[in-house]
Parts: structure tokens; sequence; C-alpha cells
């Protein structure tokens, strides 16, 4: 065969997609000491708080104080699982930049990593799902709405490994992806975690106001106890959309800074 006739094989996005994904699975299904404190630690929670302060429900009006700390336990176990860290150690060791000299899709190396994190926080959404079905948290919107309260959960989990990204690929220091959690802190306290909204009063009102944590709730506790209400559940969405521009525009402006290095 002639020299003319051999043509390079172009590079197919979704094969490298698939390609990133199946490898990042297979890397965090080889470390589960990574994922397990993700979903312990929550299920610990949930399991604290309803038992110190169910008692408070009737005074500020929740009803089913299970059902309203259900959401703040998926919303813990699914922020901040990524493969950041993976990530990291791909850049320390010399593999990712091997990457870039490769045909191989820029976007998809981020991309697969965020398709293996979906797959991960649904996941992890399981045990918390079934903790509070067995404390007898009803859906009232049935299993359909069971499947929107992952979907919602997973999503907004998704969305904030923008972040952790961002930090991996400008810093390539693991232990600044390590305390990249610490960002969620503001959005976890501040807001209604333990009290309904209007049970807040002063900044604390103030600032939930501005929280998109505090919308992501409103939709998950929506689904779970009230009903398909649009007024409640796609602020929830628009929220996880907000925080996904930000974080995703940080990560790829990210990656396009370390491409442009190479």
């Amino acid at each position: 065969m002639s020299k003319s006739n051999v043509t390079a094989k172009s590079a197919n996005f979704f094969q490298d997609l698939s390609t990133v994904a199946k490898r990042a699975i297979r890397l965090a299904l080889r470390e589960p000491e990574a994922i397990i404190p993700g979903i312990l630690i929550p299920l610990f929670f949930f399991i604290v708080n309803v038992g110190a302060l169910s008692d408070i429900s009737d005074f500020v009006g929740v009803g089913d104080y299970k059902a309203f700390q259900l959401p703040v336990a998926i919303v813990f176990a699914v922020t901040g699982i990524s493969r950041a860290t993976s990530l990291v150690t791909d850049i320390q060791s010399g593999y990712f930049d091997r990457l870039l000299i490769s045909p191989v899709s820029r976007r998809a190396l981020l991309l697969g990593l965020m398709v293996a994190d979906f797959l991960v926080v649904v996941a992890l959404s399981i045990p918390v799902i079934i903790l509070g079905l067995t404390l007898g948290v009803n859906f009232v919107t049935g299993p359909l709405g069971i499947i929107a309260f992952v979907l919602l959960a997973a999503l907004w989990g998704v969305a904030f490994t923008g972040f952790p990204y961002a930090i991996a690929l400008k810093t390539g220091n693991p232990g600044a992806v390590n305390s990249s959690f610490l960002l969620f802190f503001p959005f976890a306290f501040l807001t209604t975690t333990f009290l309904p909204k209007e049970a807040l009063t002063g900044w604390l009102a103030t600032v939930a106001t501005y929280n998109p944590v505090t919308y992501l709730l409103e939709g998950l506790r929506t689904i779970t106890s009230v009903g398909w209400e649009a007024d409640k559940i796609l602020p929830a969405v628009g929220a996880i959309a907000g925080v996904a521009l930000l974080s995703q525009t940080l990560a790829f402006n990210a990656l396009r800074g370390r491409t442009k290095r190479k």
C-alpha cells in the first residue's frame, strides 16, 4: 500500500467520551474507600438529625421531619463526589500530558469524567432513598417521583463537580482538590438545612434567599411531600443550571489553559 493511500482515522467524540468514562468508572470501582465515606457520613447525620430534631417538626410547620431531612442527606451524599483526585494523579504521572498529544477530543477528557460522576452519584443516592423509605418516608409522587428526586440530586452533584475539576486542572495539587468541598459549606448551612425558610430570620433568611441550595432542597421536598408543583421544582432546576454554568465554565476554561501549556 502506498503512502498516498494511508489516512489517519478521524477521532470520534462519542468513542472518546465512552473510553474516558469507562476508565473512570473502573478506577472508581477500584477505590471504594474514596466513595464509601461519602455515603456513610450523610446517612449518619440523617439518622442523628431525625432522631434529635424530629420533635420540633410540629412547631415549625414541617410535618414529617424525616421527609424534610431526606433531601439534605442526599445533597450531602452527592456533593463533592468527582474524579478530580484521579485527574490530579493523571496530571502528576504524566498520563494526562500523553493524552493531550493524542487526537482524543479535549472536551471528552472532562465530560467523560462527568459521565462517570453522574453514574456514581446515582448509585450513592440509592442507599439514601432505601433508608428513607425504610424509616417511613412516603413519596406522594410515587415511583416516578423517586426517579425525579434522584435525577435532580445527581444533576446537582455533576453541576458541582466543575469546581474540583477546575482546581485540579489549575493546580494539579491533590490537597487543593480535597479542600474544594469547603466551597460547599456556605451553601450547606446558610440555607434551609434544619428549618423551613419561613422560620429563618435576619441575615440568615436573606442569605438563604440567594442560596441555590435553598431552591434545590425546596424542589426535592416538594417532590417528596407535596406533589408535582412546577413553581417549586422549576426553581430547583434553575438553581442547578446556574451552578453548572459557573462551575463548568471554570472547569473548561482551566482545561483550555492546561491544554495551551502543551
